[in-house]
Formats: C-alpha cells, structure tokens, sequence
C-alpha cells in the first residue's frame, strides 16, 4: 500500500517543481529586459549664428581733458556744477587777485618810471650830450619792468579759470575757500565731450589674429574698414542699445601684457556713459550654415562631449561629436553629426547606449531656446 502511494506522488512533485522553474525564468527574463521610456527627439538643422567673444573694455568721452590751475590762489567762485554742459571759453572758477592786484600797481607804477627815463634820456642822446649807452639801459630797464607787469597781469588772467573744450563738467573736487597751485596733483575738474564714447579693450596676440584673418582686406586699414559693429554689455548686465564701430587697432603687442589695444566708439545720444565707466566688449563670429544642437542634448565624459543619436525611432546609440563653439542654449557641432540626424533633446543622463526609447518629436526651437513652460 505504501509503495503505490510513493509510485503516485513522485512524478508529481516534480512536475511541480518544473512548472514553478519556468515561471521564476520567465519573471527574471522579464526583469532584464529594458523598457522602453518617451524621450524628446529632434532633427538636426543647419542655421547662421553669431556667437560672441566678450572682453573687459573701459569707457572714455572722445575728449577727456582735466581742467588745473595755471597760478596758486584760493578759489572765491565755484561757477558750474557738476554734469553741467559747458562751451569752450566759458568760466569754471575764480581765484583771489587781490595780492596780484597790488602787485601789478606796483609793476605798472615801475613801468611808468622806466618809460618817463627813457623819455628824459632821448633829446640828451639826440644833442650828443650824453651817449647812447645810457639810453640803453634804461631802455633795458623798461623792458624788465614791462615783462614783470605782463608776468603779474598774465596771472590775475590765470585766476579766472575757463573751459578748455565743450562738453561736461565731471567731479569737482574743490570749493569754495580752497588753495591750489599749479602743482596739485588733483585737477579741478574734468571736462569731457560724452557725445560719443571711446570703448578700451584689448586681445591677445591669438585672439587678435584669428579675429583679423576671418575678416576681408589685404591692408590692416582695410580690414578695420570691414570690421563687424561691436556690442557694449553695461556694468550691470543689459546690452546698450547702440552698437559701436572699431576705428584704430595698435597692431603692436604690448610686451608686459602680451595683449594688442583695441579701441572702439559708440554714439552717445542719451548721455547714458560716460568717462570712467566700464563694461564688456562682444566681438561677433559668424557661422554660415552651421550645424548646431540644443545643449541640453550634449552630456560630457572624459573631456570628450556626446549625443544620443536616435536609430529607427527606438534606439538610442551615442555618437562624440568635436565643438565649434556656444551660443547661448546652442552647441555649434564641427563634426560627429550631420543635418537631418536625429538625437535626443533632453534628458540624456537617463540614457545608456543602445537604449531603447520611444521617441516623441519635439519643435527644435521650443528646445534650444528654453520656450517650454512648466505648470504647477
């Protein structure tokens, strides 16, 4: 009885354990497969675009000239102030005369002296009475006593102060009750013709020549000629609505900094710069045709940078690609793809190669130029 029991039962214990065998091997292959997950996918394209090299630039009215005193005094009249506009010849300051005054009385009254001696000497010279020797020298001495008037009345000229040029009045250091001489070092005041502003930048000796080589003329004068207009970032990050012309480059470097001087001018018509200002210079590089890819398509690994090209719609492989430049939110591509390849736009530190993925075409704009909108 038990030997028939035991005849029965082995045959199905181990089918049972054949039927549970097949299905963990089925779970685990189900488990090692890879699913497939939507990704945002784009068609390579080839556009124009400008890309920008940004340099350290200084600011500087076309005519920046300090205004100092010719002759020591105190200043009695402060008669502008500072940012007025000012005319060529127009008075600043007004220094105390009133020692050079006495002064130049007492100069005039010596000149009087020495012309009525010449005055007495000149019949006594004519009737041969006396010789002309003497008459000389007091001719000599009338001419010493009319330098030293013309000296003292030059300086009580000096103490009204005027403007050198036209233009705006800057900093005014001094006032009222101050003493100055022609030796201080701080001048009075500035003067500067703001309508248009010089911009100050330089580059390095590599820099300048790859910029010079890209633009046309067989003369250095002529490729300034042909020289692209330049962008001005202000000191506070927004871009200043005129652009500006490169007029003089100092083809020399500058053996201390290695660098070659550039200087630009831009229209000044709201008088928003002015001397003294600081900013960053954009000089353009244009790229004809170009391929190009939303950044957030790139991922890099080991100093190399990658995409994920998408094969067939459900497949993504991964693919170096070598680097022209960026633009903003694009990655100008030398080599690696082509126009019309498909990558993935976004999310590509998800993706292993040979990742299968469900591809969702999406508008290259909206990607690159960071349009898409996320709503809570």
């Amino acid at each position: 009885m038990k030997k028939i029991q035991f005849t029965y039962v082995l045959p199905g214990l181990v089918g049972l354990c054949l039927f549970f065998a097949s299905c963990g091997n089925d779970q685990s292959q189900n488990q090692r497969a890879p699913q497939a997950l939507p990704f945002p996918v784009v068609t390579v394209p080839s556009q124009t675009v400008t890309a920008y090299a940004t340099y350290p630039t200084s600011l500087e009215g076309i005519i920046n000239s300090e205004v100092r005193a010719k002759t020591s005094g105190y200043i009695t009249h402060v008669l502008v102030d500072e940012g007025q506009k000012v005319r060529k010849g127009q008075t600043l300051f007004r220094l105390e005369t009133q020692s050079l005054s006495q002064d130049a009385a007492a100069a005039r009254a010596n000149v009087n002296a020495a012309q009525v001696e010449v005055n007495k000497l000149k019949p006594l010279v004519e009737k041969n009475i006396i010789s002309g020797v003497q008459l000389e020298t007091a001719k000599a001495k009338l001419a010493q006593a009319q330098s030293a008037y013309n000296s003292i009345s030059a300086n009580i000229g000096y103490a009204t102060i005027k403007s050198p040029v036209d233009g705006y009045v800057g900093s005014i250091p001094f006032r009222e009750g101050a003493l100055i001489s022609p030796s201080s070092q701080v001048p009075l005041t500035t003067v500067a013709d703001i309508d248009k502003i010089y911009a100050f930048f330089s580059l390095n000796e590599k820099a300048y020549l790859d910029f010079i080589e890209k633009n046309e003329g067989k003369t250095l004068e002529d490729k300034i000629k042909n020289l692209p207009k330049v962008r001005l970032i202000l000191a506070n990050g927004t871009l200043y609505d005129q652009e500006g012309t490169v007029e003089t480059i100092n083809s020399q470097v500058n053996p201390s900094t290695g660098t070659v001087s550039f200087r630009a001018v831009f229209d000044n018509p709201n008088r928003l710069l002015s001397s003294g200002y600081s900013g960053r210079i954009q000089l353009p590089n244009t790229y004809e045709n170009a391929t190009v890819v939303p950044a957030s398509a790139t991922y890099e690994r080991q100093g190399i940078t990658y995409v994920y090209k998408v094969q067939g719609d459900t497949l993504a492989t991964t693919s170096a690609i070598n680097i022209l430049d960026r633009v903003d939110n694009l990655v100008i591509v030398k080599d690696g793809i082509n126009p019309g390849d498909k990558v993935v736009a976004k999310g590509v530190g998800k993706l292993r190669d040979q990742t299968p993925i469900i591809a969702q075409p999406a508008d290259f704009d909206s990607i690159a130029k960071g349009l898409e909108k996320v709503f809570k």
